[in-house]
C-alpha cells in the first residue's frame, strides 16, 4: 500500500477540554468516526485511528502523523452525539490545530462534522482541503477515488472546497436509506481499555454506544440536523443484534446507550428487537431517547421493557404548554405525564431533558416547569438553556444577536447568547437551583419511603436522603440569589 492509500482518522472531541463531561466520567466512543473508518477499510484502504478522547490536546497527533505518514488525514466527528452537535469552540480550535499540523506534514485534509457543515468556510480557511457536507460515508469514498483518478471534483455531491480563493459548494447528497449495507463500525481500531476502565471506576458497569437509526422526522424549531436531516431510516433489528453480540463477546459490555434521536419509531421494530433479544438470550440494560407522544403507547413501552430498557430520556423541555407550542414540539403536558406513568408502571426509569430560556418564557412558565418536575419525579433531569443552532427557525429569530458569540466554549458554559426575559446569569443560576431543588425533592420522597418501609431501606435510598440534607443550605442560598437576579 503506497502512502496515498494510507488514511489516518481522528475526531475533534477532547474530553479534557470539556470539564463537565470529564467530571461525569461517562465517555462514549466516536461512533461516526468508526463507521467512516470501516467503510474506507472495506474499500481497500489502509486505515488507522488516532482517538483524541483521552489525550491532552491536538499536539499529540504529531507523533502519530510522523509514524503513520498518511496521505490523507480525516477529522470525522461523531454525528450521533449531542456533544459534537453542539459545536463547542474548544473542539473547533483543536480541529483547526490538527488541520495545520497535518498540512505541515503534506497530508490531504478532509473534515466532516456538524460544525464544519454549518461553517465550512472557516474550516477551509483553517487549511482543510475538503469539507464533507451532511451524511458523509459515501461522499468520502467518491471523493477519495476521484482524487486518485484526478476526476472533476465539482461533480461530487456533498462537498465544499476552495478554488482560486473562491468557495465551491456542490449540491447536497441524498441520504442513505439501506443502513444494513454499511459495515459494522471499526471497533477493533479503538483502544477500548480507557473507556471500560473509566466506566467501571465511576459507574460500576461498562456502557457502549450503538446507533440503530439516522435522522428525525419531527420539526422542533430549535433542533438542527446538519448530518442526517429530517428523514428517518433504521437498521434492521437483526443487524443491531449482530453488533450487540459482537460487542458483548469482544468487550464484555453490560449496558448500551442507543444514541438515536428517537429509538424505535418504525412501527413494529421494538417488538421485533425484543423478540430477537429473548431468542438470543442476550442480557444487558440500555437507555434510549424518545418522545412523550410515542411513549404513551403501552405496547411500545412493554416491548422496551422486555428487551431490557432501563432508562428513557424524553424531551419534556417545559412544563408550560405555551412554550412547547412555541417550540413546535408537537407534544402536550398531558402526554409527558402519561408517558411517565406508563414507564414507571413497567419499571423503566423516566428521565427528562429540560430547556430553559426559550423566547417568551416568563417566570410563570419556569414555575410550571419546576412544578412538573416535582409532581412527576423523573429518575433524572438534564437541564440546558436554549442554544441557537444554524439551520433552525429559532436560530433565524436570534441570529442578529449572535455576532459576538454563537457557540459555547464547553458543554458547561450554559451562556444565554441572545436577549431574553432575564439576564444570562439568571439562567445559569436557575440551572443550579432546579438541580438542587430536584435533589431535595428526591431526598424527601426517599425519606418517606424509609419511614413507611424501614426494612426495605438500602444504601442507594439512604444516600439520596443524605445528599438532600447536605445540599439544603446551598439550595436556600441558591433560591435567594435567583430571586435577586430575577429583579436585576
Amino acid at each position: 500500500m503506497n502512502q496515498a492509500g494510507k488514511i489516518l482518522f481522528t475526531h475533534s472531541y477532547f474530553l479534557k477540554l470539556d470539564p463537565k463531561q470529564l467530571r461525569n466520567a461517562q465517555p462514549y466512543a466516536p461512533l461516526g468516526t468508526l463507521y467512516a473508518a470501516a467503510v474506507m477499510r472495506a474499500e481497500g484502504y489502509d486505515v488507522s485511528l488516532h482517538d483524541v478522547q483521552f489525550t491532552n490536546g491536538p499536539e499529540e497527533v504529531i507523533p502519530v502523523l510522523e509514524q503513520k505518514q498518511p496521505g490523507t488525514f480525516i477529522i470525522y466527528d461523531d454525528g450521533f452525539n449531542y456533544l459534537t452537535k453542539m459545536c463547542l469552540t474548544n473542539m473547533r480550535h483543536a480541529a483547526f490545530k490538527m488541520i495545520a499540523l497535518a498540512k505541515e506534514r503534506g497530508c490531504i485534509v478532509i473534515v466532516s462534522s456538524s460544525d464544519s457543515t454549518d461553517h465550512y468556510e472557516n474550516y477551509l480557511d483553517a487549511g482543510a482541503d475538503f469539507v464533507l457536507m451532511g451524511e458523509a460515508e459515501l461522499t468520502l469514498v467518491e471523493l477519495t477515488k476521484s482524487l486518485e483518478n484526478q476526476n472533476d471534483l465539482s461533480t461530487i455531491a456533498g462537498i465544499s472546497f476552495k478554488k482560486n480563493e473562491c468557495y465551491i459548494k456542490t449540491p447536497k447528497r441524498g441520504i442513505m436509506k439501506d443502513l444494513d449495507c454499511l459495515p459494522l463500525p471499526a471497533w477493533d481500531l479503538l483502544d477500548i481499555a480507557p473507556y471500560k476502565k473509566t466506566w467501571l471506576k465511576h459507574a460500576g458497569f461498562f456502557s457502549i454506544n450503538i446507533g440503530t437509526t439516522r435522522g428525525c422526522p419531527f420539526k422542533c424549531n430549535w433542533c438542527a440536523k446538519p448530518i442526517y436531516g429530517n428523514r428517518y431510516n433504521a437498521r434492521s433489528a437483526q443487524n443491531v443484534v449482530k453488533e450487540i453480540k459482537y460487542l458483548q463477546q469482544a468487550f464484555g459490555i453490560d449496558h448500551v446507550w442507543f444514541c438515536d434521536d428517537i429509538f424505535g419509531l418504525k412501527p413494529g421494530w421494538v417488538n421485533e428487537f425484543a423478540d430477537l433479544v429473548e431468542e438470543e438470550n442476550l442480557k444487558f440494560k440500555f437507555k434510549i431517547q424518545s418522545r412523550a407522544d410515542l411513549l404513551v403507547q403501552e405496547k411500545y413501552v412493554e416491548a422496551l421493557a422486555r428487551a431490557g430498557c432501563d432508562n428513557v430520556w424524553m424531551g419534556a423541555e417545559s412544563g408550560s404548554q405555551k412554550i412547547l407550542d412555541a417550540m413546535d414540539k408537537g407534544i402536550t403536558i398531558q402526554q409527558v405525564e402519561e408517558a411517565t406513568r406508563i414507564l414507571k408502571k413497567h419499571e423503566i426509569k423516566p428521565s427528562f431533558f429540560i430547556q430553559f430560556g426559550y423566547l417568551g418564557e416568563t417566570i410563570e412558565d419556569i414555575k410550571l416547569t419546576i412544578r412538573m418536575i416535582n409532581k412527576l419525579m423523573p429518575h433524572d433531569i438534564g437541564i440546558s438553556v436554549s442554544y441557537p443552532l444554524p439551520g433552525t427557525g429559532f436560530y433565524e429569530k436570534v441570529r442578529e444577536q449572535l455576532k459576538e458569540k454563537s457557540n459555547w466554549t464547553d458543554s458547561d458554559e450554559l451562556a444565554l447568547m441572545f436577549h431574553n426575559t432575564y439576564q444570562p446569569l439568571f439562567y445559569k443560576q436557575l440551572h443550579r437551583y432546579v438541580h438542587k431543588n430536584f435533589r431535595k425533592k428526591l431526598a424527601t420522597d426517599n425519606l418517606l419511603f424509609i419511614l413507611k418501609h424501614p426494612l426495605k431501606t438500602s444504601w442507594p435510598v439512604l444516600k439520596k436522603v443524605l445528599v438532600g440534607i447536605y445540599i439544603l443550605p446551598s439550595l436556600i442560598y441558591s433560591g435567594i440569589k435567583l430571586r435577586r437576579l430575577q429583579k436585576a
